[in-house]
């Protein structure tokens, strides 16, 4: 079945006919000017060619073919089911400048907090490819890195974006909480969560991380919480006068009591990533935690049509310019 996503356009139809009208009303430019008709009474009765004729016939159905392209003609290829579970996450992110830290690896390399985060949140997204998940980032203050989506490659490529320094630093755990159950609380789905990712102490943002949670609870959302980064001391790099990359412990300290506070007011389960292998084992618990009996969606899909209507158009205008310049070329 063909349909057309931008149907007006075929309004334009309408105006070939009166163009066509106006232009016959109108006339063409006159060859040549006698100045009586005397002069040409002898050729009067010779019979007009209809090789001009052929040309603006081309040219209207050239200019017809082009305003259907326009119109994006589709083929649909019927209905196909897909399975969804119904859950939609949102993702709250820490990218403070204390996720710098290097105390993971990936690939036999040490990495930061962000890239290992960002790694593990990314394979995560991967499998859960029928549920909508959105994304929060956060430091100073909260921001939505991406809406609740199912387009997962535009999430992937949101995600791929984030890096350390970009807002003003600091760790407003209530606020990303907030913005986080904000994108969640007018959604009818069968399950709500909000995993939140941090390594620090909430010392930013106007809402307090417990009165975040108490929202999240009244509305039916559930939060993950985890707590990146080793404890006592973390290696940050730091580059020294001679451009060589160095490390410095330092001390970092992570709320773990208000992260367990918020994930048990919820409904939700408090982790510890303070390795790479724990990261994946978490996620990997609450993708299995975070299942739900499927749903049947039906959809449709569209080829585009267009390049069959452009394509010809295009090729009938040039054909009528090819004509009118040469077999038949018009006087003077």
């Amino acid at each position: 079945m063909i349909r057309f996503a931008q149907p007006w356009w075929l309004l334009l139809l309408l105006l070939i006919p009166l163009l066509a009208w106006l232009r016959g009303r109108v006339g063409r430019e006159a060859a040549f000017l006698y100045s009586s008709v005397q002069l040409v009474k002898g050729i009067a009765g010779i019979t007009r060619s209809s090789v001009g004729a052929w040309l603006v016939r081309l040219r209207w159905l050239a200019l017809a073919a082009l305003i259907a392209g326009l119109a994006r003609p589709q083929w649909t290829f019927g209905e196909s089911k897909i399975r969804a579970s119904g859950i939609d996450i949102v993702v709250a992110l820490d990218i403070s400048g204390s996720m710098a830290a290097e105390d993971f690896q990936l690939q036999g390399e040490r990495v930061n907090r962000l890239v290992i985060a960002k790694d593990v949140l990314l394979k995560f997204i991967q499998r859960r490819e029928n549920d909508r998940i959105g994304l929060v980032a956060f430091s100073g203050r909260a921001y939505i890195a991406a809406p609740l989506t199912l387009d997962h490659t535009f999430l992937a490529q949101n995600l791929e974006r984030l890096d350390l320094g970009q807002i003003d630093d600091g760790t407003a755990i209530g606020s990303a909480l907030v913005a986080a159950v904000n994108r969640l609380r007018d959604l009818q789905s069968k399950s709500k969560i909000v995993v939140l990712m941090t390594d620090g102490v909430n010392n930013a943002g106007k809402v307090p991380p417990l009165t975040a949670a108490e929202t999240a609870q009244a509305l039916g959302v559930k939060v993950y919480a985890i707590g990146v980064g080793t404890r006592g001391t973390a290696p940050f790099p730091q580059t020294d006068m001679f451009g060589t990359k160095r490390y410095v412990p330092v001390p970092v300290e992570i709320d773990e009591e208000t992260l367990k506070k918020i994930a048990a007011n919820t409904g939700g389960r408090y982790y510890r990533a303070d390795s790479t292998d724990t990261l994946r084992s978490i996620y990997d618990e609450i993708d299995k935690l975070e299942t739900t009996e499927v749903e049947v969606k039906r959809f449709l899909r569209y080829e585009e049509l267009y390049p069959w209507f452009v394509l010809p158009g295009l090729a009938l205008l040039l054909l009528e310019m090819i004509l009118a310049h040469s077999v038949w070329r018009r006087l003077p």
